[in-house]
């Protein structure tokens, strides 16, 4: 393999590819090629509880929020290793209990830590005796191709080129990256699949797929006008993107157009929905068992409509956000499209929120433990007939697997969210990638959002950074030469300016900010404002009572919460839902302050006002999608401390941001009809 020519790969890349297609086409068995099993099949839906690990719980006060217990065999590799003793506890979470043989048995294992790096992988093996091959030892090869796509899933891709992870070998002086690659496959380190097929230009390329570095060389007699890309992926993120397919599969083919009785039902409720985008979603969520529906946050209301009218139907519906924040937003939306626009119910009611009456509002996490909403069948599926997805697009693909997998035959799925805002914390695109596969009908909403702050969002969704007209002082930008003078002039507007201009409290306000570190990071604002709201020396683990922070057992699951207190056995947080105890171990891998946030920990949740930073080391970072996410955080007000100058409105107009490769579209396209050897063409699984 050449990669310095942007040729094909070929050689041992070619093997690969022909392997497929033999394995695809029936020709071979897959233990021809590979000394590990193929993914495993799609799974039915889950017991319980029992849902894959990100999905299927983590919340604050869970025992995911637990204890962890470190054998002493793991310290002692650790400390022969020259590791940090703090490592223990992220060591365990990676690798479980075993951690201690597996290290011993494979040092670059370290690499599944998150946080730790190649080189710190290559000290700690050589201390341990395990490094005389040089950079091209097999173990080695093996844990930097997984590590390469462990990164790649927290940008959000499920599977990357061959190329990309061949170059990143050789970056960490790999020799031979193809052969290297080819043993990361046989070892079943690594999955290979076969890529949709895209012509040279480009044009058929999947939408929204990150482009290969270079193009994989056409296979004999396949016609030149196409290239067929090869696609490597951890077996986690395909088992879960093939049981998402098949799941949603499932649910179309076992679907049933309604009956007379619940067809007038849904009519009725068309013609009565609040809005003309509202009725086209009940028209179509009423034939269709999956339904992508877009749109921003004014366009809430219409999966909230939609769940009214089912509801009204007869049917067994619930309306699931991302947290807590979306959840309380929802379910005053939910209660106003069951009395009426005429009728504004109170925003403290919990009685539809709790599904006490009528429809149940929950968070996707909360659904899947068991913790809200619908009880579980004997079959592990929720008694449900409809089930719609607000903040679909922070779906990560073993969420949203573990939500379909639960839904029982026939129940109805509605993915429902703004595709503009940045994507989900694990990998995968998953309402985008159903809505461009077009195996139920895609609706988009009309429905602006309003005032100056609804103006400006949406033309930053369009490229346009775009002066607007604030009567009410809705945005105010506050121009600073440095960082320092970002932080002084941050900590003056949450403290002052803007609670006495708009009759709010400090803790309405939020400050997000490009990334954690630098001269404008969150770790330098926390500070600052922690001095001003809540000084103290941090003596639990660097936190006081009264702090304000931000808790995530798990990633992409952010809760907004408040430190109580601490004793021997962890902190003690106060959250939405309660109180909820974090152990001692796991605080500094899962609780941050939160005065400031980036844009990530912030998606999914509005505040009255936000403060958004952008100092001048962060003009680089900058996208379309994150100032499109910051700045949609804000209800009523947004200050842009801005030292970026003209980076902004590049960043706007020119980058519109990362976008995923992901294998769901090509999973859920028809398939061929099976070839003269009784296989089929297409997408491995």
């Amino acid at each position: 393999m050449n990669t310095g020519q942007g040729t094909g790969p070929g050689g041992k890349a070619a093997e690969l590819m022909a392997a497929v297609r033999a394995v695809e086409s029936g020709e071979k068995s897959a233990a021809e090629f590979y000394a590990a099993p193929e993914p495993a099949p799609a799974r039915r839906p889950a017991a319980p509880g029992s849902g894959p690990g990100p999905a299927g719980g983590a919340r604050p006060g869970s025992p995911a929020a637990g204890p962890v217990a470190v054998p002493d065999e793991l310290r002692e590799v650790l400390a022969a290793g020259g590791a940090p003793e703090a490592l223990a506890v992220p060591v365990v979470l990676a690798l479980g209990p075993q951690a201690a043989e597996e290290l011993r048995e494979d040092p670059w294992r370290l690499l599944a830590v998150p946080g730790v790096r190649p080189e710190q992988a290559d000290a700690f093996a050589a201390a341990l005796g395990a490094a005389e091959a040089g950079p091209g030892e097999p173990r080695r090869a093996r844990a930097l191709a997984g590590w390469l796509l462990e990164g790649a899933a927290r940008a959000g891709h499920t599977v990357l080129p061959f190329e990309s992870v061949a170059k990143g070998l050789a970056r960490y002086g790999v020799p031979a990256p193809d052969e290297a690659v080819r043993e990361a496959v046989d070892t079943g380190a690594v999955l290979v699949f076969q890529g949709e097929p895209e012509s040279r230009d480009g044009a058929e390329r999947h939408a929204g797929a990150a482009p290969a570095p270079s193009e994989p060389a056409a296979a004999a007699g396949e016609d030149a006008a196409e290239a067929v890309p090869l696609l490597l992926g951890l077996e986690r993120w395909a088992v879960a993107e093939e049981a998402l397919a098949d799941g949603l599969q499932r649910l179309v083919g076992t679907f049933q157009a309604p009956g007379d009785e619940e067809a007038a039902a849904w009519s009725a409720a068309a013609e009565a929905a609040p809005s003309p985008s509202a009725a086209e979603l009940i028209r179509a969520a009423a034939g269709h068992a999956v339904v992508t529906h877009t749109g921003a946050e004014a366009a809430r209301a219409e999966p909230a409509a939609l769940v009214a009218a089912a509801a009204a139907a007869g049917l067994r519906a619930c309306l699931a956000t991302h947290g807590e924040n979306s959840r309380l937003r929802a379910a005053t939306l939910l209660a106003t499209a069951r009395t009426g626009p005429g009728q504004e119910p109170d925003a403290g009611d919990e009685g539809a929120a709790e599904g006490e009456e009528g429809p149940a509002v929950v968070t996707v996490a909360g659904l899947l433990s068991g913790s809200e909403g619908p009880a579980r069948e004997a079959d592990g599926t929720f008694a449900l007939d409809v089930l719609a997805v607000v903040d679909a697009p922070l779906l990560d693909t073993e969420t949203a697997a573990a939500l379909v997998e639960s839904l029982p035959d026939g129940a109805r799925l509605v993915l429902s969210g703004d595709p503009q805002i940045l994507g989900a914390a694990g990998p995968g695109r998953v309402p985008a990638d159903v809505a461009a596969a077009a195996i139920g009908p895609r609706v988009v909403s009309r429905t602006p959002d309003p005032g100056p702050l609804g103006e400006l969002v949406s033309g930053i969704g369009v490229g346009e950074l775009n002066r607007v007209e604030t009567p009410g002082k809705e945005l105010v930008i506050v121009p600073v030469r440095e960082p320092a003078e970002a932080v002084h002039r941050t900590v003056q507007l949450v403290a002052d300016s803007v609670p006495r201009t708009f009759g709010l409290r400090p803790e309405d306000v939020q400050v997000i900010t490009p990334g954690h570190a630098g001269g404008g990071g969150t770790e330098v604002l926390n500070t600052a404002l922690k001095e001003r709201f809540n000084p103290g020396p941090g003596r639990f683990g660097g936190f006081d009572p009264g702090d304000r922070v931000i808790c995530s057992p798990t990633p992409g699951r952010p809760v907004f919460a408040t430190v109580t207190g601490a004793d021997e056995e962890g902190l003690r947080l106060a959250g939405p839902n309660g109180p909820f105890p974090v152990a001692r171990e796991r605080v500094a891998t899962t609780v941050r302050h939160a005065w400031a946030v980036t844009a990530h920990q912030a998606a999914g949740t509005r505040w009255p006002a936000v403060v958004v930073v952008l100092p001048g080391d962060a003009a680089g970072t900058l996208d379309r999608r994150w100032v499109y996410t910051a700045f949609g955080r804000a209800e009523r007000h947004l200050s842009v401390v801005h030292g970026v100058e003209d980076a902004l409105p590049r960043a706007v107009a020119e980058r519109p941001g990362a976008e995923r490769t992901t294998r769901l579209r090509a999973l859920l396209r028809p398939r061929p009809a099976p070839t003269a050897g009784g296989g089929e063409a297409g997408g491995l699984g």
